[in-house]
Order: C-alpha cells, then structure tokens, then sequence
C-alpha cells in the first residue's frame, strides 16, 4: 500500500449467537484478531459487533480502539463499532443516529424495520498531515421486503451527508444487505461512488457473504465514498488457521484524497 494511502475496512464479524460446533465466536475470534493483524487498516466499520467482542478485539491488537453505542442506546446490542488505529488517526467528533422518522431518538424504530437499524460515524484527522474525513457505518435490514425501508434509509444517511462541511471527503461502510442491482444501491450511488465499482485495482471475489461455506454469494457489503480516489479494493477471504473469521468476508479499499 501506498505510504499515503488510507485504508478503510468493512467487516460483518457476526455477532455470537453461535455458541455451538465450530462456528461460535471462541473457535473464530484468532483468526479474525490475526487477520487484522495482517492486514492493519486504518479504520474498520463493524456490523454485529457486540461489547464482548469489541473488547477482545482491542485487548488482543495492540494500538487499536473502539467506539460506538448498541442498536439499544445502550451496550446490550449489537453494535456499529468502529475500530480504528490511534497512532495515525484522530477523532475529532462522533455520533450515531437512527434510521427512523426520529433519527435523534436512541432505539428508534420505523419504515416497518423489526429492530433498531442506526449509524455510527465520525470525522477523522490523520496525524501525519491534518487531513480529514468523514466515516459513516451502517448494518440495514435484511428481509426481501425490507427494501423500501433500506431505500429510505439511503434517503436518510444521504440527507446527512448533504449537510456535512464541503471539501472534505466521506467514506459509507456497511452490510447493506442487498446486491447493487437493487434500488438501494441506486439511490447510494446518485451521490456516492461504489468503491469497488470505481477502483484500478480489485481483488478477490466480488460475492461477499459466505456463511460459512466455501464459497461466497451476494455482494451485500459495500464501501461507498464521495471526494476520494479508489486505487485498490479487495475481498478478503483469507482464512487464518484454517478457520473463516465471520460468514462474511471484510472488504478494504485503498483509498487517495485528490492530488
């Protein structure tokens, strides 16, 4: 990766509700702390991440934080924690809101979603030359009629991103939980620029989801951006000890602000 290059990771880590045979989280919790290792992003938008999880994942790499609030408003849900590497970025504001008619209002619900669907973002400084973004991460819901709730929340985060600062650039990521045909990604994509879509470089499957088989279905975890160059995107299907890390594999993209 280029010197200055940012790299941004999504990552569905599943959250663990398998507590049985060799999908539960205490058989794929070292491969996933070693496949970070290795790949050393930036910053990691998480869907599922739930406290236990978060900790584990901080205490076992070494310079990385975490922050991010459950579905809930509180720590008893999944989360949309966004990890991120301390020594190269700052955070300089953060939040989350809702993906409802009362985005400001913690656990909210509407459009027909079965359980809180929310964002976490921030806006970010790299230290080693004061330039920033903005991250936003989101997990929206994954039944076939959910789409037009997907679709307003699409409306709803783009509406967000309208009202930022001008001039400084934004990276999305998420498990969006429908292909790029759908009418969500179009929505998105208006306005933003698929990464993958976009970039010089892909490697790796383009499918996403792989339940923990052998191979992977439905590119349904995108990263989305406005004001970036994309050099490189991969998919990552790496399986550390033999072992997948989640049912879904992370996407990174290599990311350049413009010259």
């Amino acid at each position: 990766m280029a010197a200055d290059a940012l790299q941004v990771m999504s990552f569905n880590v599943r959250t663990p509700v398998d507590r049985d045979g060799d999908k539960r989280w205490e058989v794929r919790r070292e491969a996933m702390v070693a496949l970070l290792r290795e790949r050393r992003p930036d910053v990691v938008g998480t869907q599922e991440l739930v406290r236990e999880q978060a900790d584990y994942l901080v205490r076992h790499l070494p310079g990385y934080r975490w922050f991010g609030t459950g579905r809930s408003g509180d720590d008893s849900d999944e989360h949309m924690g966004v990890l991120y590497d301390p020594a190269r970025l700052e955070v300089i504001e953060s939040g989350d809101f809702w993906l409802s008619d009362t985005p400001d209002t913690a656990g909210s619900i509407s459009w027909g979603n079965i359980m809180p669907r929310m964002v976490t973002w921030a806006l970010f400084e790299r230290r080693s030359d004061r330039r920033r973004f903005y991250l936003f991460n989101t997990h929206l819901p994954y039944r076939d009629q959910d789409e037009p709730a997907r679709v307003r929340s699409a409306g709803l985060i783009l509406s967000r991103l309208h009202a930022l600062p001008a001039g400084i650039p934004v990276v999305v990521t998420g498990d969006f939980n429908t292909m790029p045909a759908s009418p969500t990604h179009r929505a998105f994509t208006a306005q933003l620029a698929d990464a993958r879509e976009s970039a010089r470089r892909r490697e790796g499957p383009a499918a996403t989801f792989n339940g923990f088989g052998d191979e992977a279905r439905n590119r349904i975890d995108w990263i989305l951006v406005r004001g970036f160059r994309v050099e490189r995107f991969a998919t990552l299907a790496d399986r550390p000890h033999g072992i997948l890390p989640s049912d879904h594999f992370p996407v990174v993209a290599e990311l350049h602000w413009p010259d």
